[in-house]
């Protein structure tokens, strides 16, 4: 089920059959109709509602520029806090993901329950599952914090594009190559939903993987040496003196925080996939392959440069110029882009229905009616050119709230009852939302 069920959001040509699960209907593509070279190919590469699409979908939206901020991070913590939060805001974000799963479960199936039929209808959002689970006060808080973190996280998006390219051309200053990567990626308002971001999803983490590793593998050949822009010189040992403030242990915290923040667009994966119920580890698993990136990218590059990265926030500011390194730079600027319009997609979502345009089936008028949400993401990434401090607020204002304490509470008060609880869908095989 997900966007492939939602006609308007999807706009699918594709055939679909509609299989009962109990008492939810889902959709899932027809094998039995013709198939053509071109529908095969749209399917490999665009319509993807698949457990696989929703691990990478989950997996490259949690890291992208924060990789190369992580290092300044554990220059800030020291080697073992930066190791430990990064495995316990992991863990922690896995567990809340969860949550919203059952939430979101929990919230479909009542619906049923009602004669709401799904097939048919526009792509579910969080401040939505939270309407119909808690009301409407629990809807505008979960709204405004979601809206307002996923604006940032976009503007933090398109600064870090700025920032990246100017180390392999600094031939125009930061703020026109905002203004270029802005043009860009607002052509994502032609994606129409998450469902379509099968292959972009793919290429996302395969680009991550890639510059994860080269800055691992980079900074161990690099070594222990103290470096400056003309030359290199050997010490007889590099500093790791973090944390030595306790303002600067905090912002580091705050930065890991943020990375491990990006359910924030659960609601709208899960809603995305043809079996829904098959999410139940799906950000589990997706956290535990972004560690095997993150813990060795930024432990490499702390361990070869040390306090030095007390002045350098991007961990390629320290590294030698080399293809590699530019290669890192093209591939982290396409994630960029992608990373952008999984940010984006919700509030076009919010945007759609606001103005009445949700049911619309013309592509064309659709991506018309969602520039007004990229032009104020564009204006306010020109006026805020560094997204080092922008990433600490995110993370210790918006994040904490939006995908940590917010999604704890709901579950505690939705489930507060023994009724609530004795009468859940995880309870009831019957009622298709078993979770398996």
């Amino acid at each position: 089920m997900g966007s492939a069920a939602d006609g308007s959001l999807a706009n699918e040509k594709a055939p679909a059959e509609t299989v009962g699960v109990g008492r939810y209907v889902e959709m899932e593509q027809d094998g039995g109709g013709p198939s053509t070279a071109k529908s095969r190919l749209s399917g490999l590469l665009w319509h993807g509602g698949s457990a696989y699409d929703a691990w990478f979908s989950c997996a490259s939206n949690q890291v992208a520029q924060v990789l190369l901020t992580l290092p300044y991070s554990f220059s800030q913590l020291g080697m073992l806090s930066g190791i430990l939060f990064q495995l316990f805001y992991g863990l922690l974000g896995s567990w809340t993901a969860y949550l919203i799963s059952i939430l979101y479960v929990e919230y479909r199936t009542r619906k049923e329950r009602e004669k709401v039929d799904f097939r048919n209808h526009v792509i579910q959002q969080w401040f939505e599952v939270l309407d119909g689970l808690l009301g409407r006060h629990w809807r505008n808080v979960g709204l405004a914090f979601n809206c307002t973190f996923l604006l940032f996280g976009s503007v933090i998006q398109l600064i870090a594009c700025a920032s990246n390219i100017y180390y392999i051309n600094d031939k125009l200053d930061k703020r026109t190559w905002t203004y270029i990567f802005g043009a860009c990626c607002a052509t994502t308002v032609f994606i129409p939903s998450f469902h379509n971001y099968r292959i972009w999803s793919f290429l996302g983490l395969v680009m991550t993987t890639y510059t994860a590793w080269y800055l691992a593998v980079a900074s161990l050949i690099h070594g222990q040496k103290n470096t400056c822009f003309l030359y290199e010189y050997q010490v007889d040992g590099v500093k790791h003196s973090g944390p030595t403030k306790m303002v600067l242990y905090f912002t580091g915290a705050t930065n890991i925080l943020y990375t491990f923040g990006g359910h924030a667009v659960t609601v709208e994966i899960m809603h995305a996939m043809w079996r829904p119920q098959k999410f139940k580890a799906i950000y589990l698993m997706a956290t535990l392959y972004v560690l095997t990136l993150t813990l060795p990218s930024a432990a490499s590059v702390y361990w070869a440069f040390g306090d030095e990265l007390l002045t350098h926030s991007n961990a390629l500011a320290l590294l030698p110029r080399t293809a590699f390194r530019d290669a890192a730079v093209v591939l982290m600027l396409i994630h960029q882009f992608i990373t952008f319009g999984f940010a984006c997609t919700p509030l076009y979502f919010v945007w759609e229905k606001l103005i009445g345009l949700h049911d619309c089936r013309s592509l064309c008028k659709r991506a018309a009616a969602r520039l007004p949400v990229v032009v104020p993401i564009w204006f306010l990434a020109i006026i805020f050119p560094f997204f080092g401090p922008i990433n600490s607020a995110v993370g210790s204002l918006l994040v904490s709230f939006t995908v940590y304490i917010i999604p704890a509470l709901a579950h505690m008060i939705t489930f507060r009852s023994a009724h609530a609880r004795e009468n859940a869908s995880w309870v009831h095989p019957c009622s298709g939302w078993t979770m398996e």
